[in-house]
Order: C-alpha cells, then sequence, then structure tokens
C-alpha cells in the first residue's frame, strides 16, 4: 500500500495575501528577523489497496492537477512512501 504527502503552495509571483497578513502579525509582535513566509495546504493520502509505484504517481498527478490544485496559479509536489 502507498502513503502519499501533497504540499500545495502559490506559484512564484502570485500574491498570497494570507502569508502577508501574517508577515505583518510577524513585525507587530516584534519579530523582524521573518525575511518572508509563503502559505499553502498539506494533503495526507492513502490508498487502500495494492498498485504499483508507478500507479499511484499516475493518480496522484491527476488528483493534484485536478482537484487538490489550480494549476493556473499553484504548484504541488508529493512524496510518496510505501507502507505495510
Amino acid at each position: 500500500m502507498w502513503s502519499a504527502k501533497i504540499i500545495v503552495e502559490y506559484k512564484e509571483g502570485i500574491l498570497d495575501p494570507e502569508a502577508k497578513a501574517i508577515k505583518s502579525a510577524f513585525n507587530t509582535m516584534g519579530h523582524h528577523e521573518i525575511r518572508d513566509i509563503t502559505t499553502g495546504r498539506f494533503f495526507h493520502l492513502e490508498f487502500k489497496q495494492e498498485i504499483s509505484r508507478e500507479e499511484a504517481e499516475i493518480k496522484l498527478k491527476e488528483v493534484c492537477e485536478k482537484l487538490l490544485s489550480n494549476p493556473v496559479i499553484e504548484k504541488y509536489k508529493f512524496e510518496l512512501e510505501e507502507v505495510a
């Protein structure tokens, strides 16, 4: 069985208003050492049946591109791990 960790973030150059607000809050709290911050979403997915690594990667790419991210403004990456 396979387990996947997926991270979705804005692409470079896309405005991230949540990150901007968080950075402003850091500054208000006196944490001026923080240079930059980005936000994103994290997903943990487990397949319920045995499939090959290649099949799992194909399915993950499809799910990421069609459901979990907006490919116009977001990028994604995933780690795939075999679990017992």
